[in-house]
């Protein structure tokens, strides 16, 4: 390798693994509900699309910390496989999760298991997430679903008839190319937002 070779390796590990970082930084500020460490994962014009949640990092954290802090007493947000899509100062990324919570109400333990699809940018030499998607995969259910249905196979019960219609909006679990995962560069629909 010629030492402008090495020097762009390098720099990609770098990146690489301070966009690991960042992604880790999620699951310990979201199990811990440490707002400073949430809001530092992304950047402030960031759109989070949670399916059951669609805004901006400060909305979302506080959607969040009190979702959590009223629905469990305590939680993992476990993060799995992940794939780097590196482009210069634009990453997409994909890392799966499994999600363990012990509820408050009902049944003890809630599990469930998705993806989430970032797009994370390079600012100023911070990578932080500037548009997140989650994708719900699987939830233990009564009976086999006919259908992938993002609003089943989320463990907040008792959602409203708008919530549901919101997150059936959204991107839905595919198993082809037509998968959220794929797009380039990965945006969510300006009319998810509240308010429009």
């Amino acid at each position: 390798m010629t030492p402008d070779e090495i020097e762009q390796a390098i720099r990609e590990l770098q990146d690489r693994q301070a966009i690991h970082d960042c992604l880790m930084s999620y699951s310990r500020g979201i199990d811990r509900l440490d707002r400073d460490l949430l809001l530092s994962v992304y950047h402030p014009d960031a759109i989070d699309d949670h399916g059951v949640f669609v805004g901006g990092p400060g909305e979302f954290v506080d959607w969040a910390v009190a979702m959590h802090t009223k629905t469990h007493l305590s939680h993992q947000h476990c993060v799995l496989n992940y794939t780097v899509d590196l482009d210069g100062d634009v990453a997409h990324t994909e890392t799966y999760y499994m999600f363990v919570g012990m509820n408050r109400e009902g049944s003890p333990l809630a599990v469930s298991g998705g993806r989430y699809v970032d797009r994370l940018e390079k600012r100023e030499g911070r990578w932080a997430i500037a548009t997140r998607v989650c994708i719900r995969d699987w939830a233990p259910l009564d009976e086999v679903p006919k259908t992938l249905d993002a609003a089943a196979m989320t463990v907040v019960k008792g959602l409203d008839d708008a919530t549901i219609a919101r997150m059936r909006s959204g991107a839905q679990p595919a198993r082809d190319r037509s998968d959220v995962s794929y797009r380039r560069p990965l945006e969510v629909d300006p009319n998810r937002l509240p308010g429009r």
